[in-house]
Order: structure tokens, then sequence, then C-alpha cells
């Protein structure tokens, strides 16, 4: 989910610097003078960004505490409903003011002084839910730990998911990877996105291949005892390009053996980190989409 900016357009200068700084550091941001459309309902557009946001920065300054568009977008109401859905509500301070009375207890982020002190704190706070690079996905039913990590070793790139479940009702959890590695020119193409600044596209186009496979093919083991079990296939790209890349799947169990044989869904691991993927990963700009087809097409 993005993180929504709320802001008077008096400060737009301040804003539009610290979004892209925000987005530099690849967070989805919500911005409305970057979102909405000529026709849109600009009163629904906005309370949907807000309830769909993991994470809101308000910009206080002078305009902003005085703007009655930023008192409507923060009613007492709103307020508590995001604090029953834990939702980071976090102050941006970029000037001496009156700061909210529903805001007076949310520690805030300090630009009046120190702007890169102040960017550095607020990456700091949401990084926990907009980290392309690890989280936790808990339900009901069990949580998962997640991280992904990446090499190029002997001029071959690797791209590897760690991914550990841990049940509600089990003594135990499920240790997982999953681990593809990039023939020659595959690497190549990494390469291209990679010179071109969009090294993070590059790594998203090999999970993207790697989650549709997993839909696909519905990855699954079963564990009878300690012992890791792996299986390993080969994907390649439809359009015959040569880009292959190996997949290898390799699951154990950890903790108190329960007796019974543990079914591990590889393929739901991989569903449930996308969905948060689609979630926090930032569009790509103009520009960079326009690199990207040229990559794509060179």
């Amino acid at each position: 989910m993005p993180i929504f900016i709320s802001y008077s357009h008096e400060d737009a200068d301040f804003v539009d610097k610290f979004a892209a700084d925000v987005v530099k550091n690849r967070a989805s941001v919500w911005i409305d003078r970057w979102e909405l459309n000529v026709g849109d309902s600009i009163v629904q557009r906005v309370q949907e960004a807000l309830l769909n946001s993991s994470a809101i920065l308000v910009v206080l300054s002078k305009a902003s505490v005085q703007s009655e568009w930023c008192k409507r977008e923060f009613s007492a109401g709103l307020v508590r409903e995001l604090d029953e859905r834990r939702v980071l509500l976090l102050p941006v301070l970029v000037e001496d003011c009156e700061i909210p009375l529903l805001l007076r207890d949310k520690l805030f982020a300090d630009f009046r002084k120190d702007y890169e002190k102040g960017l550095r704190s607020v990456l700091d706070a949401i990084a926990a839910v907009s980290n392309p690079d690890q989280s936790r996905i808990s339900d009901c039913e069990h949580t998962l730990d997640w991280a992904v990590d990446w090499w190029i070793a002997n001029d071959l790139l690797t791209v590897r998911f760690t991914i550990v479940e841990t049940p509600k009702d089990l003594p135990l959890t499920l240790l997982t990877e999953v681990v593809a590695e990039a023939n020659a020119e595959a690497t190549k193409r990494y390469r291209e996105f990679e010179a071109a600044g969009l090294d993070w596209v590059g790594r998203h186009t090999i999970a993207g291949l790697l989650f549709d496979t997993a839909s696909e093919r519905e990855f699954h083991l079963q564990l009878e005892d300690q012992r890791p079990q792996s299986i390993s296939i080969n994907i390649g790209d439809s359009r015959g390009t040569g880009r292959v890349y190996e997949i290898t799947v390799t699951s154990r169990r950890l903790g108190q053996d329960n007796g019974k044989i543990q079914v591990v869904r590889v393929s739901n691991y991989l569903k449930a980190i996308q969905g948060y993927l689609r979630e926090t990963q930032r569009k790509p700009t103009d520009d960079e989409v326009a690199t990207m087809v040229s990559i794509i097409l060179g």
C-alpha cells in the first residue's frame, strides 16, 4: 500500500522534493497532484487513498495547519480509525507552527533545521511498511518472515528468497529457500537494467517470472523429517530470447517433531510476497518506462 502525503499546496515545492526523495528509496507515494485526473471525485479519491495507505505523512506548516482541506482530511474519527488499524501516522514538521491537537502525541520528523536528518527519520519510520526486500506477513494461521537478496558470481546473476513460516498452532518452523540462477543471456539483460539505474526493475522482472511460474505449477514439498527436500526446474522467456533461469526450491523443518508430514506450499508463499510487492513497490516514472521499453526492444 502506498505512503499518503497530506499537505497544503502552498508547500508544494518542499513536498515535490520530499516526495521525490522518498520515491528514490523505492517507496510508493500517493500525492493528489500526481494521482488525480480531470473528472475525478477529489473527496472520494483522497478518502480511498487515506484508508488504503500503509502510512500517512502529514506535512505541518503555518499554511497547512490553517488549511480547511487538511482539517477535513484529518477528522477525529479518521485518526481513531487509523490508530485502530495501526496505520503509521507521522507528522512532518517543516517550520514552527501550532501542531494540531490530534497529532500532538505523535512522534514527528523535524525538517526545520536539517533536511537530510528529517528525511532519514522518515525513511526509518516507514521502512517496516515500504521495504521491498523483506517483510513479515501474518494471518490467523501462520506468520511468514521473508527476505530477498541477489548477487553476481562468475558473471551470472542469482536471486534468492529466504522464507520462514511459523504456524500459529505448531511448535515448529519451516525454512524455505527459492533460488533463481540466471544464464548468461538473462544476466546480460539484468546488466542493461543495472547500467540504466533500473536494477530494481531487473530484479522485479525476474521475481515476476518466478511468481507466474509458481502460480502455474503449484510448487509444494512434503517434509517427513528434519532432512531438507528440494525440487528444481528451468524456466525461460517465452519469446525465445535464450534467457533461462534455473529454479531450485529447498525446504526443511526446524523445532519440535510433531510426528506428522508437513506440506510446504511454496506457491502460496510466493503469491503472498507478490501481493506485498505489488502494494509497496513504486511505479516507474515516465522516463523510466521509456528506458525500460528501450532495453526490452533493444
